[in-house]
């Protein structure tokens, strides 16, 4: 659990804080444990931030806005209901706020903002507050090294400020790993440079801090102070003077140190009259110094009026425009006005938009716990954001069509009007996952009210159930709801947020690919007006996408990776798909380096991973074939790469190494830890010892290999102990026997154990490089016969069957991570390599996707303004934005997408959106003639599926029958299989030649048959 006391306790809840750790990482979670946080302003904004903070962990939040609930309030405040109008905003958002994390209470400031009461908080943030109340008690936050943030939005605008005060310490800049890399040479030179392996850039920056261990020639370096480094390439770089360090003879790493950073901080006084700004747009580059200038005039003219300007109202814009310029004739530095956009900030002025609160409120909320911890680039000091992009160009917006009607959707509707609001509500949209950007999805699309109109629907499909981990991050969930289905749940949760999605929220449970076809098919697409991918794998995205392409809708994509998030646009004709664009693809591991020559902590990670899996899981499986398949042996000896190694494991697991009892279990993983950690490595000393050197006279064990050592097992080592009793327990599981965890019960066991003892054998082959072919194991019918003889015949053993063992990374009981720590970390002795704890070990195995709440709501926001222009049906690529940002940095990109690239055949041009349609049951013959007479084309090849349907080269009687038989009963007989009910048309695949009979490519074809 996470303590209120952390420092006393030091203990963080992992089932909970899993993913947002490997963010973080402990200390930062640690220093958010201590960290009390006071909330002024709870409108949209200051709940998002609040929700955002108090799922990460903080100590505690502090809640203060007494003012009563607004009808216009329910626009984005997701806590409030009808039922809370006219009651203090803080009180009635206090419970809902403290259901989302039990370990974070939340209080309510009463009476008034007084020194005292403020000093008692780390940060203070302040949101829709009026800029004389900012500057108040922004004097005091900056006298008194309290962290202070301020921010406000006004329809499609905002605006954020930064002040951590003076001094203040950044501990990790990037957040990024610390890079780390061989040597190869280091030059005794007044500017020494340090030249890398060529296997690996090394990755660094000017700038960055490196220190060095395991260099032999000039021992100094070693442990060295941080030197900064100045890059001379992708290999080198320099390190400052090394003239009096002697000269490198071999070896060594370079280590980067992460150096703190001060920085510096204005007051809001201050900061006004000389702003910093942090650019979220760099097509807007002259944005900032206007807002900033058009937001200092809004605060006036409420000041002067007691309300903002209204929607749409020129005689407000005009006066706001004119506040303006006597604010700018009077600033430092000017900036050139645009009349235009202050005219427009200014009719936004009462807007709240959904999803410009969540972009903001997510960005600040990792400043707040930036401001806690020290982890992370804070923003400096200034930041304006705008989409004003999103307005929408299908509508006339004037000031009778954006007047409020008395609905929740006023603030949305001042900036959008009437009739784009009732399209909002009209939409039809599939959201593909109700995960952490699902829940945050949702939320925003409740407070948009979209679908909620006589022909809007929201369809979700999400298979899994709601688990402890997800609770940190999936806001619609609470801990009641652990076990049940996300889908269903999240239709729940936002029912209660806005009533009038009842009825218009269609929840599933079918996982999206081929096998669920007949739920979401022809008829279930035809409804659809777009949708919204909330996926966490690349298969799903990528079937969503063709899918999306196959039926011409529009496709939001997006995703997170700590905090790091993006967002890309697929619309039909106009951009190309999400397949269109591949990422590289991951680098492996050679096999050669993972079997002998590991030199990383993730090269003895995934040998561990392997090793889990070939001693429980695969040979129990292949047991429990042989027990339960008739023609098993029959089938294995066909692949003759792996029948005997096959077999061998299958006689050790049912015969010579079957346990009877736990004790026997500790004796396997005893003889195991001989072999993996003492012979195995005896013999590869044996063949390449440490002295030997390669034919070009190079010493063998030279980098990137590392030489090894043997371990001698020793009971009062944890490590090696560890390793015993998490093998133990699940070898012992594999058969059903009841483990044991007790230091005694191993102790007694292993002293009574006998451990042969290991002589290196000559003529043993080891793959020294990945290229080198090694010879495959070979056995001649009389050594598999004897082997297979040795076999207990399955029906001596009718129902008897083994357990394999399932990886599950989230089970801190099942010995599944315990085991890889321990065997990696061994591995990890053997050769000399730093060990890794059993959370970063978690992180690698586990493939685990870092993940914070912040990140995931600043995407969705980022997602829900392009869906404002799909919504508005824009056809112009230059309309939408794909996007990727860096909360930690922090980084915001946005770039127009790419078109669809263009094809062409005879005059005709033609992009993936592009298809031939027949739209009947016409037979083979029919099909080649209407390409050949209205198209120009002679057809050579059909396929539909993994079915070949005709080739010109087809022989003349196979022609001769399928030439008359129509579409659907040419497939049927091809496939051998009946089409489904549901299926209404075929996808098929022509190739074809030109007028001048060249190959060409075409689009594919699509038969309606029925």
């Amino acid at each position: 659990m996470l303590n209120m006391d952390i420092e006393k306790d030091n203990v963080i809840d992992e089932g909970l804080y899993s993913r947002q750790l490997y963010v973080l990482g402990h200390e930062a979670m640690k220093k958010m444990g201590t960290s009390n946080i006071l909330i002024i302003g709870l409108k949209g904004l200051g709940i998002e931030i609040a929700k955002n903070v108090v799922l990460a962990g903080v100590k505690s939040v502090t809640l203060y806005d007494p003012a009563p609930v607004e009808l216009t309030d329910l626009s984005t405040q997701f806590f409030l209901t009808m039922e809370d109008i006219g009651k203090p905003r803080d009180v009635v958002s206090r419970p809902r706020l403290a259901e989302l994390n039990a370990y974070v209470p939340i209080r309510v400031l009463e009476g008034e903002l007084t020194t005292d009461k403020l000093s008692q908080f780390k940060v203070i943030v302040m949101t829709e507050s009026s800029l004389e109340k900012q500057l108040e008690i922004n004097e005091f936050a900056h006298a008194h090294n309290i962290h202070f943030i301020s921010a406000e939005v006004h329809g499609l605008f905002a605006s954020a400020f930064n002040d951590f005060g003076k001094g203040f310490t950044v501990v990790d800049v990037t957040g990024e790993e610390a890079l780390s890399g061989m040597i190869a040479e280091i030059s005794t030179d007044k500017e020494g440079i340090v030249t890398c392996l060529d296997e690996t850039r090394h990755g660094l920056e000017d700038g960055d801090h490196v220190t060095f261990v395991e260099v032999n020639g000039m021992e100094a370096l070693n442990g060295c102070a941080p030197r900064k480094v100045k890059v001379l390439g992708p290999y080198t770089f320099s390190i400052g003077d090394t003239s009096d360090l002697g000269n490198y003879v071999r070896g060594g790493l370079f280590q980067q140190v992460k150096m703190p950073k001060q920085v510096d901080f204005l007051s809001l006084k201050e900061s006004i009259q000389k702003p910093e700004f942090l650019i979220t747009d760099f097509g807007k580059f002259d944005r900032p110094a206007q807002l900033h200038v058009g937001f200092q005039a809004l605060h006036a003219f409420k000041a002067k009026h007691g309300r903002q300007p209204r929607p749409r109202n020129a005689e407000d814009a005009k006066e706001v425009f004119a506040l303006a310029n006597e604010i700018n004739d009077k600033a430092t530095e000017k900036a050139e006005l645009d009349e235009k956009l202050i005219h427009e900030l200014s009719y936004q002025a009462v807007g709240d938009l959904s999803p410009i609160i969540a972009v903001i409120g997510g960005t600040i909320a990792q400043e707040v716990l930036k401001a806690c911890t020290g982890k992370f680039s804070p923003i400096h000091q200034w930041m304006y954001f705008d989409s004003l992009e999103s307005l929408p160009t299908s509508v006339t917006l004037t000031e009778e069509s954006c007047q409020p009607i008395g609905s929740r959707h006023d603030p949305q509707i001042a900036v959008f009007g009437r009739e784009f609001q009732e399209r909002i509500e009209n939409f039809r949209e599939f959201l593909v996952g109700a995960g952490a950007i699902g829940c945050e999805m949702l939320k925003n699309w409740a407070m948009m009210g979209l679908g909620t109109g006589p022909n809007g629907q929201i369809h979700i499909t999400d298979m899994d159930t709601i688990e402890k981990s997800n609770l940190n991050r999936q806001f619609l969930f609470r801990p009641t709801d652990v076990g049940k289905l996300k889908s269903r749940s999240a239709a729940e949760a936002i029912a209660k947020m806005n009533p009038a999605t009842i009825g218009h929220v269609h929840a599933y449970e079918e996982r999206v690919g081929v096998d669920s076809e007949k739920v979401y098919g022809d008829e279930f697409f035809a409804n659809l007006d777009g949708v919204t991918n909330a996926l966490d794998n690349l298969e799903a995205r990528k079937y969503m996408d063709r899918r999306c392409v196959y039926f011409r809708k529009s496709l939001l994509e997006s995703g997170t990776l700590g905090t790091k998030g993006n967002v890309q646009v697929v619309v039909p004709f106009v951009t190309e798909s999400y397949s269109s664009s591949q990422d590289p693809p991951e680098t492996s591991i050679p096999l050669c380096t993972l079997k002998n020559f590991p030199n990383a902590i993730e090269h003895t990670i995934q040998w561990a991973r392997d090793a889990f899996e070939g001693f429980f899981k695969q040979p129990a499986e292949n047991a429990n074939l042989y027990l339960s398949q008739p023609n098993y042996i029959e089938g294995l000896l066909k692949d003759r790469g792996n029948s005997t190694e096959t077999l061998k494991n299958i006689e050790k697991f049912l015969v010579s190494n079957k346990p009877l009892t736990f004790e026997e279990c500790i004796t396997w993983a005893r003889l195991q830890f001989e072999e993996q950690f003492n012979n195995n490595i005896q013999q590869l000393l044996f063949n390449f010892p440490k002295d030997s050197v390669t034919s070009t006279g190079t010493l063998f064990w030279s980098a990137p290999k590392r030489p090894p050592t043997p371990l001698e097992f020793n009971i009062d080592d944890p490590s090696h102990l560890e390793f015993i009793i998490a093998a133990a327990n699940l070898h012992a599981f594999n058969y059903g026997l009841k483990g044991e965890t007790n230091p005694e019960v191993f102790r007694q066991t292993l002293a009574h154990t006998i451990v042969p003892e290991f002589k290196p054998k000559s003529g043993v082959k080891i793959q020294v490089t990945e290229s080198e072919t090694m010879p495959t194991e070979e056995s001649d019918q009389a050594d598999l016969q004897k082997l297979i003889d040795t076999l207990p015949a399955p029906s001596t053993l009718a129902g008897y069957r083994l357990h394999p063992v399932e990886f599950e990374k989230d089970d801190d009981t099942n010995f599944h991570i315990d085991f890889i720590t321990a065997t990696s970390n061994l591995r990890a002795s053997n050769y000399g390599i730093n060990p890794a704890d059993k959370h970063r070990t978690k992180f690698i195995a586990g493939r685990i996707i870092p993940a914070i709440a912040t990140t995931t709501a600043m995407v969705t926001g980022l997602v829900c303004l392009e869906l404002y222009k799909i919504i508005d049906g824009r056809d112009k690529i230059d309309d939408y934005k794909n996007g990727f940002v860096n909360l930690a940095l922090p980084f915001f990109g946005f770039s127009e997408p790419i078109a669809a690239p263009k094809f062409k055949y005879h005059e005709t041009e033609f992009t993936l959106w592009d298809r031939f349609e027949i739209h009947e049951d016409v037979t083979l013959q029919e099909f080649l003639d209407h390409f050949k007479e209205k198209h120009e084309l002679d057809i050579a090849m059909v396929s539909a599926g993994v079915s070949m349907l005709y080739t010109s080269f087809m022989q003349k009687d196979k022609k001769k029958e399928r030439l008359p038989m129509k579409f659907s009963k040419l497939v049927e007989t091809v496939s051998r299989k009946p089409t489904p009910a549901h299926v209404r048309s075929f996808t098929v695949e022509v190739v074809c030649y030109d007028r001048e009979g060249e190959d060409v490519e075409v689009p594919y074809v699509v038969v309606n048959f029925r």
